[in-house]
């Protein structure tokens, strides 16, 4: 049989890996490995094939030239999958690769990290803002499930369950799936996530938390960014401070020009004088209610003895799902409640 064309059946490879379902960065490493391999035989003036000494001889260059066992062992992976796929479609008569053994990787002693740095760690991450409860809750559950990065990149909401103290991961190294226990301490701080991220304005966009100094957020139109002008500019404003350009496809505005920007300052205008309306039509509401000889804001919806049995339940730690279900009462009304008890703001509604 003639010799299989290498660098042209790499497509059909490639295309074979993905209908296996190998991982994005599986194919590339295999797809890179064999691609080096094809270049390295065109410089060295060698005719490309998947014979046993010229791999030995790639491989032997790659590491007296500085490469690491692991990478040189991932290159001469990618060439024994690619003959063991060529062999399998009739490419090629035989696999000459079968049974070739890897280079010998070296035993690294990593040192894991001391309970003081673990709790330096998380104390950086604290704070208020959005970023601070994500990054917490990140650190945490990093630190005691020992997920891989990719994996936990990997979550969805509605793969965590705070409330049981589980996050399950769907794939993970090898394709495979497993459940994946977590703490309190964990589970509090993934719900102070969760709470924040379902009233962010952007909370429906999965790339709000991973944005950065530098970056460019596209949308298709600036209604994406909010429900109203207010929210709109609020966000835009918010992205802005951050070093977040945004462009917007459908009105043209691109906050990395002036143009943009005077566009973004007139919204943030709007969106002002619309606050200051609204602001206005609550204190005539509150005139009209008293007027007519009513409270000037509505009455609180759990009496004393609730509320103290609420106070006492969330600082023992029971989920927040729990209490809404339990008082009969939203998420927004449970956590105004608290705030009054805790003496933070006036008795009000």
């Amino acid at each position: 049989m003639r010799a299989p064309d290498l660098a042209a059946l790499l497509t059909p490879w490639k295309l074979a890996l993905a209908a296996d379902r190998k991982l994005r960065q599986t194919v590339s490493s295999y797809i890179t490995g064999v691609t080096l391999f094809l270049r390295w035989c065109a410089e060295k003036g060698h005719a490309p094939a998947l014979e046993r000494s010229l791999v030995r001889t790639w491989v032997t260059e790659l590491l007296d030239g500085g490469a690491a066992a692991a990478t040189a062992r991932s290159r001469q992976m990618a060439l024994k999958r690619y003959s063991a796929w060529l062999t399998e479609e009739g490419e090629a008569d035989t696999d000459a690769l079968a049974g070739l053994k890897p280079p010998k990787l070296d035993i690294k002693v990593v040192e894991g990290l001391t309970d003081q740095q673990c709790a330096a760690l998380v104390k950086a991450c604290q704070g208020k803002e959005f970023i601070d409860r994500r990054d917490e809750a990140v650190a945490r559950l990093l630190l005691e499930t020992g997920l891989r990065a990719r994996e936990l990149l990997g979550l969805a909401v509605e793969d965590v369950d705070v409330v049981r103290g589980l996050a399950v991961v769907r794939r993970g190294k090898g394709g495979k799936g497993r459940v994946v226990p977590f703490g309190p301490e964990v589970a509090r701080s993934i719900d102070r996530y969760l709470r924040m991220r379902k009233g962010h304005r952007l909370a429906r966009s999965e790339c709000v938390g991973w944005l950065r100094d530098g970056d460019q957020l596209v949308v298709v139109a600036v209604d994406r960014l909010g429900r109203s002008v207010r929210e709109v500019a609020t966000a835009l404003h918010e992205l802005t401070t951050r070093g977040v350009h945004v462009r917007s496809l459908r009105e043209g505005v691109d906050t990395s020009t002036a143009t943009g920007r005077a566009v973004t300052s007139i919204m943030a205008t709007i969106a002002e004088l619309e606050l200051e309306l609204g602001k206005e039509r609550r204190a005539a509401s509150r005139e009209a209610r008293l007027a007519r000889g009513l409270a000037a804001t509505k009455p609180m919806k759990l009496d004393a003895a609730q509320q103290k049995r609420l106070l006492r339940l969330y600082q023992q730690g029971e989920p927040v799902t729990e209490l809404t279900s339990m008082f009969g009462i939203s998420r927004s009304t449970l956590f105004r409640t608290l705030k009054v008890l805790k003496g933070q703001e006036p008795l009000s509604a």
